[in-house]
């Protein structure tokens, strides 16, 4: 209708206009995010001179990266030296650590460098590492180790965030456009500001047991709707698709579970072999008798019936071997005629065809027609 203000985001419902975004601002495009243009910050911008006090940042890591880390110092401190930021590798304690010294000129510099050498103790490389000291890029470090109790699960959720040949991970990467890094009990992410919030929500769900899938269509869906202008002042819940779990009622559940019975009786009948509640049917109750039962015959006397007590030893190996081979032939036939009730095909009705219709109608004719009166007479 006419005159009727367009729907808005609940999201952005309580969102006023930013009087300072206007279009004479710089903006630029990081991947697919669109965000304000950073300048550079030069050593003429520090209008204060050398800073008064020492920031320093220091962090562990692992035996396992200690080779890695001694091969590529040269090349992380060459990185660091370029801001005005010294750093050290601590080899005893097993620690590196990053301080400002006078020829820092930048002071967010030192918590980039910080930034910098947790991506490295994660186990990301250097080449990727030393991009965190750009004005356009952030990381964050996802903690997954105390989400989930069970070693097993955990292992299988985190490779679901992975997923086959890496896949998941791929996809992942390219709709945030951020680097992700899974490793040990973490995940390392490097990437704009909404990339991260995005990676950290899948992350997370993956591992309260939501697919990633879920969220990644949802990406891809907003994807494409930012393309039309049309709809970049109306909500988008109406094309976002709704994950929700569906409880349902008891009878529902009963319902559902008789059917799954009915239709495996079906194919256990198809099969040849018995129903379900006749295979796990009881045994009739016993009439009581106050009388102890009889009592039952010793193994050597089954055997002296049998005449297997005067059998020699090789002779009762033999015997006990082909009664063995027996028995399996017996439950590998019913393992066999189990996994082939999947395969029987459902019973189906073919349609009558023009001819057998005719002939059916014609009978259904004759049958109808009243009797003549000459058959009357005779009668």
């Amino acid at each position: 209708m006419e005159g009727e203000a367009p729907t808005v985001n609940k999201n952005k419902r309580h969102r006023k206009e930013k009087p300072w975004d206007t279009d004479d601002i710089d903006h630029v495009t990081y991947g697919t995010i669109l965000q304000w243009k950073v300048d550079e910050f030069k050593p003429e911008d520090n209008k204060g001179g050398t800073f008064t006090e020492e920031s320093s940042f220091a962090t562990l890591f692992p035996k396992y990266r200690e080779k890695y880390l001694r091969e590529v110092w040269t090349a992380v401190t060459k990185a660091l030296e370029s801001h005005g930021i010294s750093c050290t590798l601590d080899l005893i304690h097993g620690s590196m650590s990053v301080r400002t010294t006078r020829k820092t000129y930048d002071p967010y510099i030192i918590l980039k460098a910080r930034d910098m050498v947790k991506l490295l103790a994660r186990g990301v490389a250097i080449g990727q590492a030393v991009k965190i000291l750009d004005d356009g890029v952030a990381c964050d470090i996802i903690k997954i180790g105390n989400i989930v109790r069970n070693k097993e699960r955990f292992v299988k959720r985190r490779q679901r965030i992975i997923g086959p040949d890496g896949s998941t991970l791929k996809a992942i990467e390219l709709l945030t456009q951020c680097y992700v890094l899974v490793q040990g009990s973490t995940v390392s992410v490097m990437g704009p500001y909404k990339g991260l919030k995005e990676v950290r929500r899948i992350v997370l769900d993956c591992m309260k047991n939501i697919h990633p899938i879920y969220r990644i269509k949802e990406l891809m869906i907003k994807r494409e709707l930012a393309k039309d202008p049309q709809l970049a002042t109306e909500s988008w819940d109406r094309f976002l698709p709704k994950f929700r779990s569906k409880h349902l009622s008891t009878s529902e559940k009963t319902a559902k579970k008789n059917e799954r019975i009915h239709e495996k009786d079906e194919a256990r009948k198809a099969a040849g072999l018995p129903s379900l509640a006749e295979a796990s049917k009881k045994s009739e109750k016993k009439v009581y008798t106050p009388f102890p039962p009889a009592q039952l015959p010793r193994k050597v006397d089954l055997q002296l019936e049998s005449g297997e007590y005067f059998l020699k030893n090789t002779e009762k190996e033999a015997k006990a071997a082909r009664r063995k081979k027996e028995k399996q032939e017996e439950v590998t036939a019913e393992k066999r005629a189990k996994r082939a009730e999947v395969f029987v095909a459902p019973a189906e009705t073919a349609a009558p065809t023009v001819e057998e219709k005719k002939k059916r109608k014609r009978s259904q004719d004759d049958d109808n027609e009243p009797v003549s009166k000459s058959r009357h007479k005779k009668t």
